[in-house]
């Protein structure tokens, strides 16, 4: 599982570079389609990295209430349970992110101009 958060986040790294040069996406609208007051400025790779960043911590969570669990510190199995839940639904989500990824950039290679 580390392996694969290790090449999401290398393959965000890579997105860095893809913007113009010092410059961020703005999205002015929001998905309703109204005017968004203040525009979101982060790229793309930055945000890729902090959900990585975010399943990380949701597996070392999961990590540490099992072992509590095991050692009798006073985990309850549905802490646990909770926990473990929440890292594996977390992980998921990131590796569908990374297939839709590498299935649009396909997508825009097999794209003829």
């Amino acid at each position: 599982m580390q392996s694969i958060l290790n090449s999401i986040a290398a393959a965000a790294s890579g997105l860095e570079g893809l913007g113009s040069a010092g410059s961020s996406p703005s999205f002015p609208f929001t998905a309703g389609g109204a005017a968004n007051p203040a525009p979101v400025t982060a790229p793309f790779s930055d945000l890729l990295t902090d959900a990585v960043g975010q399943v990380n911590q949701l597996e070392d969570s999961a990590r540490t209430t099992v072992s509590g669990l095991i050692a009798g510190n006073g985990v309850d199995v549905h802490s646990a349970m909770i926990a473990t839940e929440k890292a594996s639904m977390g992980f998921e989500l990131a590796l569908a992110v990374r297939n839709k990824a590498v299935q649009a950039y396909q997508s825009v290679i097999g794209m003829q101009f």
